[in-house]
């Protein structure tokens, strides 16, 4: 929907589009200086859908002058006509509208003592058809198993990817994932290959997610994964953070012949688990957490292996201090690890087990509550008759007066139904515990 338009600058408008002589001025207040009015700014400026002064301005067919980001984002939004008057509008039909631009640029010059800044001038958009011919440069480069021309091809699309969120979907419309997927299966395992080139094509196939079935397919080759995975373990860091947010989006994929691949690679656990260990960035750590929960779901060998690896204790010191997002993802994981014998033999060892999830069981998210409620009840459902050290433990740290409050306040499904059976659990050991306030993390740091 179009912003509505003053009847003052309405009238200014249709005053412009008459070739009116007398231009109106839209006065403006300046955020800096308060009371003090900031130049005025010729109407004829400003762009008819947001009001502000243009950028980058294009002039449809119908011949009304926008400004490139507005009128993109209103073709996009599922408009196909022009705002003004609601004629057919194609997005490969805007123009940009050079004179007027400069005419802006040396009136921003003109004002600059009064503290405006010049309108730089905007790069030329990617066409579909550059993107194509860039693309299947990077795939016929490959082809000849040209590394460096390759890197370089690539990283020519990145830039410009990285320019405007309209060129990146120009390639990512052109198909950008699959010629550059298949670029790093033809380089994976081939010693002759510098590493750069394979941590470039990653940083570029980051940048134009999602990856489709081919493309997904073509990474999780047995060479391409072990390349992957090396990258991840040994790679800079920039490098790693990629490889890590592509193996998340292969395995959120849920694709089940993806995910066999990624089990049987070799080093893939130990990466992961580096990363939570040795967190390099918030992103790279979050991937891992979520390419961890799907292998976990996908087969109990990978349960085995990370609860081998510590991740148990691992996700615990993480909790700690955690933010919303990260600590939703720990949870779920550290949820899906508890559903095997060895991951709650992990967490029955370690003292800040039910303390940490019953801390989490409110004011973090829906999500986390729905996960830490499951985890303390798959810990005290499954707990030896003859040992209530994990149900006294928990009624210490509050998690019943938590739990009522849970019901009382509202929540639904499988997670009521766990609630209430945690509940008569706990209720049967609180005769010998005394319930005491939730422990108070702030002073607890992790080790990493």
């Amino acid at each position: 929907m179009v912003t509505p338009v003053p009847r003052s600058r309405a009238r200014a408008f249709r005053g412009a589009a008459r070739g009116a002589p007398e231009i109106p001025l839209a006065v403006r207040r300046t955020w800096q200086d308060a009371g003090e009015p900031e130049p005025a700014v010729p109407t004829h400026f400003l762009c008819p859908i947001s009001l502000e002064m243009m950028r980058d301005p294009v002039t449809a067919p119908t011949g009304i002058t926008y400004d490139r980001e507005s009128v993109e984002g209103w073709l996009e939004r599922g408009h196909a006509t022009c705002p003004v008057t609601a004629r057919p509008l194609r997005l490969e039909e805007l123009v940009p509208n050079h004179a007027t631009r400069r005419v802006i640029q040396e009136w921003c010059v003109a004002n600059r003592g009064l503290g405006v800044e010049r309108v730089p001038t905007p790069r030329v958009p990617v066409s579909a058809f550059d993107a194509s011919e860039l693309l299947a440069a990077v795939s016929a480069a490959a082809r000849r198993g040209d590394g460096p021309r390759c890197r370089e091809l690539v990283a020519r699309a990145r830039a410009l990817g990285q320019e405007s969120e309209r060129n990146r979907r120009c390639f990512t419309s052109a198909g950008a994932a699959r010629s550059l997927s298949s670029a790093f299966c033809h380089f994976a395992g081939e010693r002759v290959v510098p590493a750069t080139a394979l941590e470039e094509i990653l940083a570029a196939l980051v940048l134009f997610l999602p990856l489709d079935e081919e493309s997904r397919r073509s990474i999780a080759s047995s060479a391409s994964l072990d390349s992957v995975v090396s990258i991840l373990s040994y790679g800079e860091l920039p490098a790693r953070v990629s490889a890590a947010v592509v193996l998340r989006e292969i395995a959120s994929s849920s694709d089940s012949q993806c995910l066999e691949a990624m089990s049987k690679t070799n080093g893939i656990y130990c990466a992961l688990v580096k990363l939570l260990m040795k967190p390099i960035s918030p992103q790279a750590t979050k991937a891992a957490l979520v390419t961890a929960y799907y292998l976990v779901a996908h087969t109990e060998l990978a349960a085995s292996r990370l609860v081998d690896l510590g991740t148990v204790q691992l996700l615990l010191e993480l909790l700690v201090d955690a933010d919303r997002g990260t600590t939703e993802k720990a949870l779920a994981l550290l949820d899906s690890l508890l559903l095997t014998v060895k991951g709650r033999d992990a967490a029955y060892a370690q003292a800040l087990a039910v303390p940490v999830i019953v801390k989490k069981m409110q004011r973090v998210s829906d999500m986390a509550t729905e996960f830490a409620v499951s985890a303390l009840w798959r810990l005290c459902k499954n707990v030896a008759a003859d040992d209530g050290g994990c149900k006294a433990e928990a009624l210490q740290v509050g998690a019943f007066q938590k739990l009522l409050l849970l019901l009382q306040v509202g929540c639904e499904g499988l997670t009521k139904d766990r609630a209430s059976e945690l509940l008569r659990l706990l209720n049967g050991s609180r005769d010998g515990a005394e319930c005491i306030d939730t422990l108070d993390f702030k002073a607890l740091k992790r080790p990493f």
